[in-house]
């Protein structure tokens, strides 16, 4: 009998075990240049998001070794996959106390460096007396990479940090000889003051104050935003000291990085608060211009960072850059974010003395090619009018030639603009209202149809065809924007008010639709409110409806004063550029990848623990709601209204139709048009129905 045995295919088989086992297999290598490409290996697949934590054990042995380069490949090797393996982290301790006490202080600081970086509970008791001789260590790059560590260990544990004295060591470090210690020794303590309840960590006093401002000039960009950022935080006692810590502080204008820039200028705009003399402030406004111009030479996105801090320091400061507006020009490889920004900073700056040059940029910009940066600058020519009263006649001659061009969006947002200038300059520029009309046709957007018809409603006297301008939108008003048909309810009624006598069929209509047959209930309680003023006190309906505005001014992002004082405090940080308080948008202490992971893991228990029954339970208390009007058990009255009430509903329709006293007004809107006697009296029962509700 033969033996037939199955046999694997030739491609199944292999000699090779996975990558892992060859990475193993080099990491024991007896040649130290093996094990130096594997370590490489190990971190490059580690990058690129695969997993290497069985390598563990084997990465770890090759630790001590007196190459510089492998120490730090596996020590950050160590710190990403420590959470994974924290059993056999302790076997690294006896290293990491060993590169301690190294001969090189770049050793020593990495080993410092990594053990506060592998945030496991168990390696915590090691880390103190290491810590505690690299707070005094000879080397300054010790020192200061140390004092970090301690900010580290009381995020970990906190009564820790502040038995073994790690604070008080922290504290005495601020008047350490050598600044970039003294500016991590700032930084730490700033964070721990925050981490802690009593917020009484790091104060500044008048010693510490002195070192701060020594340090300042002679540390690297980080510690010199570390240090200002901790003068912002102090207040200084009278108008003198805060004169001589400014004078301190402007040197850094002139530095290259744009965040310590930006952090000092927050500084001077804090201290300015206490600062009397008038003297000193015109000095400090003249000398921050020049920093803040400098900033636009940026890359965009230092650009765009800029601009909105720029922002908030004119809402404050109106003065400092108001000969500098020709900066804020939008050039033509400009990213959309910035043209936008900066027109809003030309509107702030914009006054009688440059509006001319404004004016000509802003119609240069309306030939671009971005319609929304079109638009914006449309606006932002009838925003200088409403802004500048010289300058409202000039402002119209531009959207006037604008509207020349025939291109639909600048014509529509001329429009709208337009409508604004109206606002604030009442029976100033009606001339220009013949030529917006004879662009009524053209007109598809909501808002520019809404505008012009507020613009017929409010001059409808003097626009001889007002009513066969608002008649065109009748048949259409049912398929029209809510934007628009609201204000087509208003304007008909002002028409009505102003010309009663050729006008009461437009108005009956026009309410008889909005009541009857519109579903939008803004819209029908508008129509209603109206129909019951006119139908009561036309007097009445006059001073509401006719009544005067307030002036309207520039609508633009101005902050409340609260707000913006809350926002100066926070220049040069995300809150500077979201133009929002922290706490909206960052929740309290850290919240990194672990606790969102931790609290993700906590819902799914959360979710998995409720049961059918209360998901039952929530259903019916939904379909509580759910009531049905329509159950055959109740009764329906369909009776109709009784015949004093028909009485008093045409009542009602007389006082409305007899609003001025004439008895033609009274036939012609009693007696609408109509095709057939039958529509004629469906008509007049839509009527008494409707003012029989009321």
């Amino acid at each position: 009998m033969n033996d037939f045995r199955v046999t694997k295919p030739k491609f199944f088989a292999t000699t090779k075990k996975g990558e892992n086992y060859e990475l193993r297999a080099d990491l024991n290598s007896e040649y130290r240049d093996r094990r130096k490409d594997a370590i490489k290996k190990v971190i490059a697949n580690m990058t690129v998001g695969k997993d290497v934590s069985g390598l563990f054990p084997d990465v770890l042995k090759n630790m001590q070794t007196e190459d510089l380069e492998q120490k730090k490949l596996v020590y950050l090797y160590l710190m990403n996959y420590a959470k994974t393996q924290p059993e056999l982290v302790i076997l690294a301790v006896n290293t990491f106390v060993k590169d301690t006490d190294d001969i090189n202080p770049l050793i020593r600081a990495l080993a410092i460096r990594t053990m506060g970086c592998i945030r496991v509970e168990k390696i915590i008791d090691y880390l103190c007396e290491p810590l505690r001789k690299c707070l005094k260590d000879d080397n300054p790059y010790v020192r200061k990479t140390a004092a970090i560590c301690v900010a580290k260990l009381y995020d970990l544990n906190p009564e820790l940090a502040t038995e073994n004295g790690f604070v008080a060591v922290l504290q005495e470090m601020v008047s350490d000889s050598n600044p970039m210690v003294v500016a991590n020794a700032v930084t730490a303590l700033a964070e721990i003051n925050e981490a802690s309840i009593t917020k009484d960590i790091f104060v500044i006093n008048t010693s510490t104050l002195t070192k701060l401002l020594v340090a300042l000039n002679e540390c690297t960009e980080w510690g010199r935003i570390a240090i200002l950022t901790a003068l912002a935080d102090y207040r200084p006692s009278d108008s003198k000291e805060a004169e001589h810590i400014v004078e301190r502080v402007i040197p850094q204008f002139q530095h290259v990085n744009g965040s310590v820039v930006l952090s000092a200028i927050k500084v001077v705009m804090i201290y300015m608060r206490t600062i009397k003399t008038d003297e000193m402030l015109s000095q400090l406004v003249r000398k921050m211009a020049p920093p803040l111009v400098t900033l636009l030479a940026s890359a965009p996105e230092v650009q765009y960072v800029a601009l909105r801090n720029i922002n908030l320091i004119l809402q404050k400061r109106s003065d400092i850059l108001q000969n500098e507006i020709r900066v804020f020009f939008c050039k033509y490889n400009d990213p959309p974010y910035v043209k936008l920004e900066k027109l809003e900073i030309m509107i702030k700056l914009a006054n009688d003395r440059n509006v001319d040059q404004l004016l000509s940029e802003l119609k240069e910009y309306a030939s671009e090619v971005d319609v929304d940066f079109v638009r914006k600058s449309v606006r932002a020519i009838g925003q200088c009018a409403v802004k500048i009263d010289e300058a409202a006649e000039r402002c119209i001659n531009v959207l006037l030639d604008l509207i020349n061009t025939k291109v639909n969006y600048v014509v529509q947002e001329a429009i709208i603009v337009i409508k604004d200038i109206f606002r604030k300059y009442p029976n100033n520029y009606e001339g220009i209202i013949p030529t917006l009309c004879q662009n009524l046709e053209v007109l598809d957007e909501p808002e520019a149809k809404a505008s012009l018809i507020w613009i017929i409603g409010e001059y409808a006297e003097r626009i001889e065809n007002a009513d066969e301008l608002l008649a065109t939108f009748l048949d259409t008003f049912r398929d029209e924007n809510s934007q628009v048909q609201l204000q087509l309810v208003t304007a008909t009624v002002k028409l009505f008010l102003k010309k009663p006598q050729t006008t009461q069929n437009i108005v009956w209509r026009l309410l008889q639709i909005a009541t009857s047959e519109c579903d939008n209930p803004d819209i029908r309680d508008r129509a209603y409110v109206y129909w019951r003023l006119l139908s009561t006190d036309p007097q009445a309906a006059k001073a509401v409806v006719l009544s005067g505005r307030p002036v309207i001014s520039v609508q633009g992002n101005t902050l409340s004063g609260p707000l913006l004082e809350e926002l100066i405090n926070n220049i040069s940080t995300l809150a500077s550029v979201y133009h929002k308080p922290p706490e909206t948008f960052l929740g309290r202490g850290r919240f990194g990848a672990d606790a969102v992971q931790r609290r993700a893991i906590e819902e799914q228990e959360e979710a998995s623990r409720e049961s059918p029954i209360q998901a039952q339970v929530k259903t019916n208390i939904e379909n509580l709601l759910d009531l049905d009007f329509n159950d055959n058990s109740t009764p329906t009255s369909n009776t109709p209204p009784s015949s004093s009430k028909s009485t008093d509903a045409t009542a009602n329709v007389d006082d409305l139709l007899d609003l001025f006293g004439g008895s033609n007004i009274n036939n012609d809107l009693s007696t609408p048009p109509q095709s057939s006697s039958s529509n004629n009296h469906q008509n007049n029962g839509l009527t008494n129905d409707l003012v029989s509700l009321f």
